[in-house]
C-alpha cells in the first residue's frame, strides 16, 4: 500500500510541476504586458494614456493573482467516465453530468469502464498552451462533479482525489471512491485508491487561530448553497459545526467569478465579532478573490467607528429593540430645542450647566445683537453654548425681533416637514424670513407683483448677508450630529422626555448611564446609524482642486488641460465612499437585533442577499422582533431555503451533549448529525479550593498537552478580563474569550467555564451556553464551580441527565 502511495504522489508531482510551469509562462506574459503597456504611455496622446491606464490595470490584476495563487492553489481530481455528449465548456471540460450509454460494462466477472477524463481542481483556472486544461477553478461548472458526487448520486465520477501539497511539493493524497462496485481503468491499469476518505482526513487536522478554506472538503448539500442562484433572497440554516460561516466565505468568491460586472458595486459579509472577522479575513485571498468583498464587523458598519465595549444584558435589550426608533427620532428633533443647560454637546456627563443661568443672568442681549449675547460661536467641532431664544435685526430702518414663542412656533411648524433634521434647515430659515417680512410691514407696500417681489427679495438679501444672522441661524438650528445627539441622550432628564411612553424609568436610567462613556457599544454603533438616517448630510459643494497664485495671476489654469479621472481612481474612490453594495452576506444572523438589521439594510437596498444563521445559536433575547425586523429590511423579494444538516465540527461524543442544553434552550429542535466519533467522551471537573483562576490554568494547560492545535476558554462576558490574566505566560496556542465572542469559532479544544453563569447571564444565556459547547473539533473540558451544583462526577446541574 505505501508503494501505491508514492507512486500516486509522483503522478501529481509530475502534473504540478507542469502546472508550474505553465504558471511561470503566464506570470511572464503579464509582466510583458505591463512593460508594454508603460511604453504606449510614452506616447502622450490622451488615447493612449487612457489605454496605458486600463492595460496596467488589467495587467496589475492578473499578474497579482498569479502571484497570490503561486503557492498551494492544486487540490483535487476527479476522473470520470465517458459522458453523454461530447460538448465542451469555456474551460475546456465536456459538459455532460451523466455518463454515456456503454460507459460502463457489465460482464460475468464484474462490472468495469474505461477513465475517459481526468480534470484536476484548484484556486484558479489553467490553461496549457493548446487550450486544454491542467487545472480547472473550483468555481467553474466542470468542477461541481468534485463537490456534488456522491456514492449515492456518482453522475460520471469514478474517484475523487484531494491533493495536499506545500509550495511545489505534494505531501499525499486522499482518495473517495464514488462508484465502489465498478472496477475502473486508466491508460490500462486499474484505477488505485489511497487513503481512509478526504474528508475524514480535512476534519483531523489541528486548527490554527486562522480559519482556512474548506475549498478541498465542501460536501455536496454546502456546495449546492454556495453554487445557488444569487437572485433575491438565500436563506440558510443550519446548526453548530455545519460550515456556515465557510459557505458564506465561498459563495461571495463564486458569485464573483460567475458575474463579475454584476457584483462590481461590491459585495458585504457582516460578521457578529472583531474575533470572527480576524478568524476569517484570510480565507477569500486564498481563493483568490479580495478587493470586491468586505468583511465587516457589526460594530464598525459605521465609517470611522469601531466598537470595543460591550453593553450588560438588561442594556442591550433596550438599545437593540425597535422601540429606540421611536427614542431616537424624538431625541433628533428635540436636541434643537435643549435648554442651554443641557444643549447639545454642551457638557460631558457631570459638567456644570451654562454660567450665565448659574449667575441668574438672562440670554438675552442688547438691541445690537443677537439672542446669544456676546457668546461667540465656538470653533467648528467645539460646543455650543445653548439655543438662543430671541432673535433681533434691523431691516428697513426698523428694528424687527422674534421672540421666544414665535421662534417655537417656527421650529415646530419647520420640524413638521418629512426630510431629514438637517435637510430642514432651508425650511427653518425661509420661515424665519417669513416671519420677521411680515413684521415689517413692507408686504403692503407696492401693488405691482413684480416691484413687490423686488422689494422681498431685497429685504431677504440684506438679512441674510448680516453675520448677525448666520451667526443666529448656525446657533439656533446647529446642524446636529449622530455622535452629539447621542451624548445629548446622556442626559438622563432629557433622553426620559424623548422616551415617555417607551422606555420605563429603570430602561432611561440605565442606557443613559450607559452613554456616558466615550467608548462605543456594538448597539450604540446601530443607534449611530439610525441617527445618521434621521438627522441626513446637508449638500455640501465639491471644493475645487486649489490652484498655485502664479496660474490664478496669469491664467494658466484655464489653458492648462484638466486630467480625467482614470477608470481604475473612480473605482478605488467608489470604493472607498460605498455605502450600499450588490450583494450582502449576512453571518450567524440570528444574533442580530432589530436595530442592526435596520443599519444592515441600509446597506443592501438594491442588493441581492445569503442570510446565514441558526435560531438555536440566537443571543437576542426576543427572536420574533429581531424576524420581524429582518423581513423589513429584506424587503418582498423572494426567500429561497436551504438547510445544513450535517455537523462536521464536533465528534459525536461532544454534539450529544451540547444537545442536552438544546433540549433546554429550544425543546423540539433537531441538533445536526455528527460524521465521525473519537472515542473520547467529554471530561468534567470542579474548581478545587475555591480557587477558579488556578483551576482554570490547570485544565488549559492540560489541554495544551493533549491537542497540537488551539484551545479555547470560554467564560461568561463578565469575566474576560480575568480569564486573560489566568491564563497568561501559557502560549499563543491558547486563547480567553467571552461567550459572545466565541459566535463562528472553532478550536481543537475548548473548556468552558460554570455552565451555569453563561446561562444565567442573559435571557438567551441557554442559547449562549449551547454555542460555547459547540466549539471544539476534538476535546472539551466543563469546569464547574459551586454555582454549577455539580455530582460526584463533577457533571453540572445543567448537562445532567
Amino acid at each position: 500500500m505505501a508503494d501505491v502511495r508514492e507512486r500516486e504522489i509522483s503522478v501529481e508531482q509530475e502534473h504540478l510541476d507542469q502546472v508550474y510551469r505553465r504558471l511561470e509562462e503566464k506570470i511572464h506574459e503579464a509582466e510583458f504586458l505591463m512593460n508594454d503597456a508603460a511604453k504606449r504611455g510614452q506616447v502622450g496622446t490622451p488615447g493612449a494614456l487612457a489605454e496605458r491606464d486600463a492595460q496596467v490595470f488589467r495587467a496589475g490584476v492578473h499578474l497579482n493573482r498569479l502571484n497570490n495563487e503561486f503557492e498551494d492553489f492544486l487540490f483535487g481530481r476527479i476522473d470520470l467516465l465517458l459522458g453523454k455528449d461530447g460538448k465542451k465548456g469555456p474551460d475546456g471540460a465536456y459538459t455532460a453530468v451523466e455518463p454515456a450509454e456503454g460507459a460502463v460494462r457489465a460482464e460475468e466477472t464484474g462490472t468495469y469502464a474505461d477513465i475517459a477524463e481526468t480534470l484536476h481542481i484548484g484556486r484558479i483556472g489553467v490553461l496549457d498552451a493548446d487550450y486544454s486544461p491542467l487545472v480547472i477553478d473550483w468555481r467553474a461548472p466542470a468542477a461541481a462533479p468534485f463537490y456534488r458526487s456522491t456514492p449515492v448520486d456518482p453522475g460520471r465520477v469514478v474517484r475523487r482525489r484531494v491533493i495536499r501539497s506545500k509550495g511545489r511539493k505534494v505531501l499525499g493524497v486522499e482518495d473517495d471512491l464514488m462508484r465502489p462496485e465498478l472496477t475502473a481503468f486508466l491508460d490500462g491499469e486499474e484505477l488505485p485508491v489511497v487513503g481512509d476518505g478526504a474528508l475524514m482526513a480535512a476534519l483531523g487536522q489541528a486548527r490554527s487561530h486562522s480559519m482556512r478554506d474548506i475549498v478541498a472538503s465542501i460536501q455536496a448539500e454546502q456546495d449546492l448553497v454556495i453554487r445557488a442562484p444569487a437572485a433575491s433572497v438565500t436563506y440558510v440554516e443550519g446548526g453548530p459545526g455545519t460550515g456556515k460561516t465557510a459557505v458564506a466565505l465561498h459563495r461571495a468568491a463564486y458569485l464573483l467569478y460567475q458575474d463579475r460586472r454584476r457584483y462590481a458595486g461590491g459585495i458585504l459579509i457582516v460578521s457578529p465579532t472583531p474575533l470572527l472577522v480576524a478568524y476569517t479575513e484570510g480565507v477569500l485571498p486564498s481563493l483568490g478573490e479580495e478587493g470586491q468583498v468586505a468583511i465587516r464587523a457589526v460594530g464598525s458598519l459605521v465609517d470611522s467607528t469601531e466598537a470595543s465595549v460591550y453593553d450588560t444584558p438588561a442594556v442591550a435589550r433596550v438599545k437593540g429593540s425597535s422601540r429606540m426608533l421611536r427614542v431616537l427620532r424624538r431625541a433628533a428633533r428635540g436636541a434643537l430645542e435643549q435648554d442651554p443647560a443641557t444643549a447639545v454637546g454642551s457638557r460631558a456627563a457631570g459638567a456644570a450647566p451654562d454660567p450665565r443661568r448659574a449667575n441668574g443672568q438672562s440670554p438675552t442681549a442688547s438691541a445690537q445683537q443677537l439672542a446669544f449675547g456676546e457668546d461667540e460661536p465656538e470653533a467648528e467641532g467645539e460646543a455650543n453654548k445653548g439655543t438662543p431664544t430671541r432673535l433681533r435685526v434691523v431691516a428697513f430702518g426698523r428694528r424687527l425681533e422674534l421672540d421666544s414663542a414665535q421662534l417655537s412656533r417656527i421650529r415646530q411648524t419647520a420640524l413638521n416637514g418629512t426630510a431629514p433634521v438637517n435637510l430642514l434647515r432651508p425650511r427653518a430659515r425661509k420661515l424665519l424670513l417669513d416671519a420677521l417680512w411680515e413684521q415689517s410691514g413692507a408686504a403692503g407696500r407696492h401693488d405691482d407683483p413684480e416691484l413687490a417681489a423686488e422689494l422681498r427679495s431685497s429685504f431677504d438679501e440684506d438679512i441674510t448677508s448680516e453675520d448677525d444672522f448666520l451667526a443666529f441661524l448656525d446657533a439656533w438650528w446647529p446642524e446636529l450630529t449622530p455622535r452629539a445627539v447621542l451624548s445629548a441622550m446622556s442626559d438622563e432628564r432629557s433622553l426620559n422626555r424623548w422616551s415617555r411612553r417607551i422606555l420605563n424609568p429603570g430602561e432611561v436610567r440605565k442606557v443613559a448611564r450607559s452613554l456616558r462613556r466615550d467608548a462605543l457599544s456594538v448597539h450604540d454603533v446601530a443607534l449611530l446609524d439610525e441617527l445618521q438616517a434621521i438627522l441626513g448630510t446637508p449638500h455640501r459643494p465639491r471644493k475645487k482642486k486649489d490652484l498655485d497664485p502664479l496660474d490664478l495671476l496669469t491664467g494658466l489654469d484655464e489653458l492648462m488641460p484638466q486630467r480625467e479621472e482614470s477608470q481604475r481612481e473612480r473605482a478605488e474612490r467608489l470604493a472607498a465612499e460605498r455605502v450600499e453594495y450588490a450583494h450582502v452576506i449576512v453571518d450567524e444572523a440570528q444574533d442580530l437585533t432589530p436595530m442592526q438589521w435596520r443599519m444592515v439594510g441600509r446597506r443592501g437596498r438594491h442588493a441581492t442577499w445569503t442570510v446565514v444563521g441558526d435560531p438555536a445559536q440566537s443571543s437576542w433575547s426576543d427572536p420574533d422582533e429581531a424576524a420581524a425586523a429582518r423581513d423589513e429590511a429584506l424587503g418582498t423579494r423572494p426567500r429561497r431555503r436551504f438547510t445544513l444538516t450535517v455537523n462536521y465540527r464536533n465528534p459525536a461524543e461532544i454534539a450529544d451533549l451540547a444537545a442536552k442544553v438544546l433540549a433546554l434552550a429550544m425543546p423540539g429542535a433537531e441538533s445536526p448529525s455528527a460524521v465521525r466519533s473519537t472515542g473520547i467522551e467529554p471530561r468534567f471537573a470542579v474548581v478545587r479550593e475555591g480557587d477558579l483562576g488556578q483551576s482554570v490554568r490547570d485544565e488549559a494547560a492540560r489541554l495544551l498537552e493533549r491537542v497540537e492545535g488551539t484551545v479555547g476558554v470560554v467564560v461568561a462576558m463578565n469575566r474576560r478580563e480575568q480569564a486573560a490574566r489566568w491564563l497568561a505566560g501559557l502560549g499563543e496556542r491558547v486563547v480567553a474569550l467571552g461567550s459572545l465572542e466565541a459566535k463562528g469559532l472553532e478550536y481543537d479544544a475548548t473548556l468552558v467555564v460554570s455552565p451555569a453563569e453563561i446561562a444565567d447571564e442573559s435571557p438567551a444565556g441557554l442559547r449562549v451556553l449551547y454555542v460555547a459547547l459547540t466549539r471544539a473539533t476534538q476535546q472539551l473540558t466543563v469546569l464547574s464551580g459551586e454555582r454549577d451544583d455539580p455530582d460526584a462526577d463533577g457533571v453540572p446541574d445543567l448537562l445532567r441527565d
